[in-house]
């Protein structure tokens, strides 16, 4: 949960590297609240939208999905910068099913050892934190 809330206090950070695991956590988190948020609106009557394949969502789901629209961007940004890509190559998605699967791919490869033209490698720096509170004893 805490990757899910460290990704919202900094929602509007476009700038920066966010590891892999902040990006799959964050992700892992909206889809169980989107699921939930499903599952309430079909309990509550709250279905408004027919997709017409057979899903309907509500007025809870649509909220959801406008309350974690930036965050969603910033730390899909955040995750190509990791790679030292920009974030531009998030338009990759639109192209039809190819766009996507290449989308997936970048989002699970590892991210550019050191540092790169976006900032300091996190995994790097969060290694060195855990090393130095090992040598102290903490």
């Amino acid at each position: 949960m805490q990757w899910y809330l460290a990704v919202l206090k900094r929602y509007a950070k476009f700038s920066g590297r966010a590891r892999r695991k902040e990006y799959w956590m964050f992700a892992l988190f909206n889809f169980i609240f989107s699921f939930v948020a499903i599952i309430l609106d079909h309990v509550l009557g709250l279905t408004a939208i027919d997709t017409g394949y057979g899903m309907e969502y509500g007025y809870l789901f649509l909220l959801y999905g406008l309350f974690i629209l930036i965050p969603s961007f910033s730390v899909s940004f955040r995750r190509l910068h990791d790679q030292n890509k920009s974030g531009a190559w998030i338009l990759i998605n639109l192209i039809p099913f190819v766009g996507t699967i290449w989308y997936l791919v970048l989002m699970l490869l590892s991210g550019t050892a050191g540092s790169n033209k976006y900032g300091e490698d996190q995994k790097a720096l969060e290694s060195g934190r855990n090393n130095v509170q090992n040598d102290l004893g903490a």
